[in-house]
């Protein structure tokens, strides 16, 4: 098992996981060339050749980045491999000198472990709504917005 950047050698298989899971409504999907032109944001787990687990971090502004599009393969699922995916991002939001972490999610609990704290969704920047458009959930989105000071 190794965790690294994402190459583009990875995208199909990137692509694949995030809308395995976009299916289910868990994760929004992205397409073939939003990975490309994101592949720098990405981080992956790569076991025996495939790559069972993916997560961003998307830079918003100056002191302010999101964790999105995080996903595990089914096979590898309470294997840590999530875990590993979110404090590698946070890790380098730290690197890059971001100040602060939001993520919108369904599970609280699973981020609430790494100190992220629910707050309200107004308190994020309109900006970061952008994506949203794209959700079959807009506007009456039922994520839980968290966010983590560094």
């Amino acid at each position: 098992m190794q965790i690294r950047k994402a190459r583009i050698k990875d995208v199909s298989q990137i692509h694949r996981l995030i809308n395995y899971y976009a299916e289910k409504g868990i994760v929004l999907p992205r397409s073939l060339s939003e990975l490309y032109e994101h592949i720098r944001d990405y981080t992956v787990i790569e076991e025996d050749g495939t790559v069972c687990g993916a997560c961003a971090l998307g830079i918003c502004w100056e002191d302010l980045a999101e964790i999105r599009s995080l996903v595990v393969s089914e096979d590898r699922k309470g294997k840590g491999y999530g875990i590993m995916l979110v404090q590698e991002c946070i890790d380098e939001a730290k690197q890059l000198g971001v100040k602060r972490i939001f993520v919108l999610t369904y599970i609280p609990e699973f981020f609430e472990k790494f100190g992220f704290k629910r707050i309200k969704k107004s308190l994020l920047p309109h900006k970061i709504w952008a994506d949203c458009l794209k959700c079959p959930k807009f506007p009456d989105c039922d994520e839980i917005a968290m966010s983590l000071s560094l």
